[in-house]
């Protein structure tokens, strides 16, 4: 009999997590308790976890790529309280629970907080993973960046035995399958010689254009760069190397994304309700694109002086090129005369050492400690390619953070985790000068140093079997987007080692949850409050451009979870998440005005139907149900609404010819919507309409 796992995963430094599997439906399924490690940190059973995490398991994973390759979309079809996709390269806006997640590849962080250009979503294509561990809540267990959270997508491992692996896909929509016609090949081979494994594999996928439900062009997004008529090229290996009770492992994985620029956006109008749209044309500068190289190295030993030992040296260097455009905030007509053009491009550079050691039964008590140190240096600059003049100026944060975890089980039925983490945060930034558009500030640098200890406190209880009750208090700790803080300096005798706005972000995590589990049925309802008397929120400024605004923000909201086993062969699960997010507009130290589309999710329900009509077929078929939402101000005005919609997506997979085909269809009934980005944070350059129906049909087989 094989079971539907309900996992965990837990790193420190925070508290631990309850989970909750993502998966596909098998025969005679159950809900049982399993170990996973969490960015090889520590591991810890399902009873001792109080707060929440979504494990998107291997086969929950292919069922969605069956009709995405898109991981934003996968995200917010198995977690509701995660904003929708934009569907475009940029994930700007794509908030969990209301605040920025943090994310990373096998615990190596990829998000660049310190210059946020929204493009932590595409770094590593999605047929690498093995799974995602999404971790909900603000939490200071990786440090910086993860005020809502963490997810980290879980890169595949070696085989033990030989074997090699293939997938051809194609992608299309029915209105115009020339331009709409996208493909993808992927080859890998894995495994094992002595005590040497290996995994190696390289993908390409080229995509089309999408038309909406209207058979009319979905517009491009030429500055923050699209998805639509690109290259993607990843390139994976792992290899390890284990002996006695020690292993040591490198990962190295490069991404590129790479648009075609052979579409022109045509500017929607929203008061007329106009979608934007595209038409084909030259498009000026350099393609926008990502590209990213991801180096880890691991070292684990399970017996140093009765302790386990996980160390972990990492590098991340990311380049994020934006298109060319006229806009106001380049123009120095002084020096380069009217109308000019220009392109941005941001940098960083990351360096960091992850150390942690590990010790069960203290002096015989029932008592673990997890404990270590966390080192962090992160180089980031943004810079105008076409012109060679510096937007952001070189940042440098160096970071060092030493941690302590503790668990205690001498209470029946009931686990307490409690751990401390000292953050000491230094920012480097030379003297600079800012853009002819803001004045051509000059701004002295400095060495602001920041010191905060983040505290966090949790505890679970067994009720009876199946039933339990956690709840937690943590304490997360970020960085603002100093990148946009410092270029949009505009007044005269300003200095970095002074400026308000380069305070860090603090966190205040509160969390209840009550789950159960039986044979046939499983809940989880839980209840947060996140609160940051210093916080940010993009702001639109009247030049288009985003800026930061510091005030005093407060979420909170509900998550619930249910799975039916209803037959051996049918599972019915429905998912929903309600968020409330307001911030202080008039630093009365009260909140008073509703956070918008560009930092908070819609409420939202998630329902899907998966049965396995045979052992070699099965289908699913799922709903996001988006509702209505209107967004107020200090005086209770209306400032924006937001009108729902629902898509239904279907996948089916066959197993046949030695391999699997797999069909999706997204957006089945081809429903015609605006975005909920396009609704609530557009504009007539970004009023874009969603993707109407497209179809995914691939094949895969190992041998």
């Amino acid at each position: 009999m094989r079971c539907l796992k309900t996992s965990l995963a837990l790193a420190i430094a925070a508290a631990s997590t309850a989970a909750i599997a993502d998966t596909g439906t098998t025969k005679d399924q159950r809900i049982q308790e399993e170990v996973v490690v969490t960015a090889s940190r520590t591991e810890k059973p399902l009873s001792a976890i109080p707060n929440t995490v979504t494990l998107i398991d291997k086969e929950a994973l292919t069922q969605q790529l069956s009709a995405t390759s898109d991981l934003s979309t996968i995200l917010g079809n198995l977690i509701p309280s995660f904003a929708p996709s934009r569907q475009k390269m940029t994930s700007s806006g794509e908030s969990l629970r209301g605040r920025k997640p943090l994310y990373l590849i096998d615990g190596v962080p990829q998000s660049n907080p310190l210059r946020d250009g929204g493009r932590d979503g595409h770094t590593i294509d999605p047929l690498v993973l093995e799974r995602v561990e999404v971790i909900h809540g603000a939490n200071a267990i990786h440090g910086m960046g993860a005020s809502g959270g963490i997810i980290n997508l879980v890169t595949r491992t070696p085989s033990d035995e030989f074997q090699q692996s293939v997938r051809v896909e194609s992608a299309l929509q029915t209105e115009e399958v020339g331009d709409t016609l996208g493909y993808n090949g992927s080859y890998s081979v894995s495994g094992k010689v002595n005590d040497v494994d290996v995994l190696a594999s390289l993908t390409y996928r080229n995509t089309g254009i999408s038309y909406d439900a209207n058979g009319d062009i979905v517009g491009f997004d030429n500055t923050q760069g699209d998805t639509m008529d690109s290259d993607t090229v990843n390139a994976f290996v792992k290899t390890g190397y284990s002996w006695d009770d020690q292993r040591v492992q490198l990962t190295i994985n490069h991404f590129m994304l790479e648009g075609n620029n052979n579409w022109l956006s045509v500017p929607g109008i929203i008061a007329e309700g106009v979608p934007t749209t595209a038409e084909r044309g030259d498009v000026p500068g350099k393609s926008p694109s990502n590209e990213v190289t991801t180096i880890n190295l691991q070292y684990s030993n399970e017996n140093v002086f009765g302790q386990k030992l996980r160390a972990q040296v990492f590098s991340q260097d990311f380049a994020g090129t934006y298109g060319a455009t006229d806009s106001g905030t380049f123009q120095d007509e002084a020096t380069y005369g009217p109308g000019l053009f220009d392109q941005s491009q941001n940098n960083s550079e990351k360096r960091g050492l992850k150390l942690t050691l590990i010790k069960d039964d203290i002096a015989g008590a029932p008592v673990s400690l997890t404990y270590g140190v966390d080192l962090l240096e992160d180089e980031t600059w943004q810079q105008l390619i076409l012109t060679e003049r510096a937007w952001v100026p070189p940042t440098q944060y160096k970071n060092i953070a030493p941690y302590a975890q503790a668990e205690f089980t001498g209470i029946d039925r009931m686990t307490i985790t409690a751990g401390v983490r000292h953050e000491i945060s230094e920012l480097q930034v030379d003297d600079f000068t800012t853009l002819a558009s803001y004045g051509s500030q000059s701004v002295k640098g400095g060495n602001p140093e920041f010191s905060e200890t983040l505290g966090n406190i949790g505890a679970t209880y067994t009720i009876s079997e199946g039933l339990r009750v956690y709840a937690n208090y943590s304490e997360g700790f970020s960085m603002p987007d100093v990148g946009r803080v410092l270029r949009g300096i505009n007044q005269p005798d300003q200095d970095v080692e002074t400026f308000l706005d380069m305070q860090p972000i603090l966190t205040e995590n509160q969390e209840l949850g009550l789950e159960f589990s039986s044979d046939r049925f499983g809940a989880q309802v839980a209840y947060y409050s996140s609160d940051s008397n210093y916080g940010q929120r993009l702001a639109l400024g009247d030049d288009g451009i985003y800026s930061v605004a510091r005030e005093k923000t407060d979420v909170d909201g509900v998550e619930l979870r249910g799975q039916w086993f209803v037959t051996e062969t049918d599972t019915l699960e429905a998912r929903y998440a309600y968020t409330k997010g307001r911030y202080d507009d008039d630093g009365d130290g009260k909140v008073d005005t509703d956070l918008d589309g560009r930092n908070i999710a819609p409420n939202r329900f998630n329902l899907s139907w998966a049965r396995n009509w045979t052992d070699a077929f099965s289908t699913r078929l799922q709903a996001n149900w988006l509702l209505d939402r209107e967004f107020e101000n200090a005086e209770g005005v209306t400032t924006h609404e937001f009108d729902g919609y629902t898509i239904i997506d279907a996948s089916a997979q066959l197993k046949a010819l030695s391999g699997e085909f797999s069909l999706g269809i997204q957006n089945l009934t081809n429903e015609d919507y605006f975005t909920y980005y396009s609704q609530t944070a557009g504009n007539n350059v970004r009023n874009f309409k969603g993707l109407g129906r497209s179809v995914n049909l691939s094949y895969s087989k190992v041998f």
